[in-house]
């Protein structure tokens, strides 16, 4: 499991936000290596805001853990952000782990960074000591019992450390209510294909376990304290940066590859244009293309 992604873009999304290349919800994490590397670097200043914040209460952390770290780069940005801690990327795909290291080795933080495969939660019973600060940015939702994981993350924790998943907040958006073709509201109709898919995969997780999203109580259930949670904006207006427009055009490709089928036949139209590099009206030529979006971030301790 990864986490730099965005399939069910606001679930997912550095994540592994969550991004899909088939109808079906078995995801090829090491074939979306490349995007999301991009995506997590296109959010950087989110989770820029993120690690201060989270600094506010973890103050020189000796061990950082990213659990769900994908190909690295917010692990990166903990080493970057607590120069005294170690870093350890986790994640079930060793391709992945393969670009953190290199990573890291690229931005000279090397020598405290470790990778660690394995599926999570299990493989955290590797840990040589107790986490500071353990980290699950969309890797949560892809555990089939959510509770039980939470309960094994805190379980990793040294006394006083802290526990922060990233999980929530809203749709991102990339184009207007009324875009000048087809019926306005496009993205919101997408978004509710979009929640039958996410639903979907986690139906099909082993040991799949229906739980109600109160994060805060979920922690507390996990034995945690001084819950906090606190949403963050990624807001990059019009007109796009070629970046942007970039990670616009590649969700909504792959909006269009994995739940495509359950839009209207005038909806599947319109993302077909709006994909058309050689249509006027397409995200690759329009001057409209944003992006706009809110991750929420959920924090507990550990009890001294």
């Amino acid at each position: 499991m990864a986490h730099d992604h965005d399939h069910h873009d606001h679930r997912h999304q550095d994540t592994h936000t969550h991004t899909h290349t088939h109808a079906h919800t078995d995801i090829d994490w090491a074939e979306m290596a490349e995007h999301l590397e991009s995506q997590a670097e296109l959010f950087a200043p989110l989770y820029d805001d993120v690690l201060s914040w989270l600094g506010e209460e973890v103050t020189e952390p000796g061990l950082v853990v990213d659990a769900g770290s994908g190909p690295g780069v917010v692990s990166c940005l903990f080493a970057e952000a607590f120069p005294g801690a170690r870093v350890l990327a986790v994640d079930g795909s060793a391709p992945l782990l393969d670009r953190a290291r290199a990573r890291a080795e690229r931005l000279g933080v090397a020598d405290r960074f470790d990778v660690l495969a394995g599926e999570l939660p299990v493989v955290l019973d590797q840990l040589e000591y107790p986490a500071d600060l353990l980290w699950a940015g969309h890797s949560l939702h892809h555990l089939g019992d959510q509770r039980a994981a939470l309960t094994a993350f805190g379980e990793r924790l040294a006394p006083g450390g802290t526990l922060a998943i990233l999980e929530g907040g809203l749709p991102s958006r990339f184009l207007p209510r009324d875009i000048g073709i087809g019926r306005p509201g496009l993205q919101a109709r997408l978004d509710a294909v979009q929640e039958e898919w996410f639903e979907q995969m986690r139906t099909e997780l082993p040991g799949s376990v229906t739980e109600a999203e109160d994060w805060p109580a979920l922690l507390n259930s996990a034995g945690l304290k001084h819950t906090r949670s606190r949403s963050f904006l990624i807001d990059l207006p019009a007109p796009a940066s070629d970046r942007a427009r970039a990670y616009a055009t590649e969700m909504l490709s792959r909006f269009r590859d994995t739940v495509g089928d359950g839009l209207d036949a005038d909806d599947r139209a319109t993302l077909d244009r709006l994909l058309d590099p050689a249509d006027p009206a397409s995200v690759h030529r329009r001057s409209d293309v944003f992006v706009l979006g809110a991750r929420t971030v959920h924090t507990a301790v550990r009890p001294r």
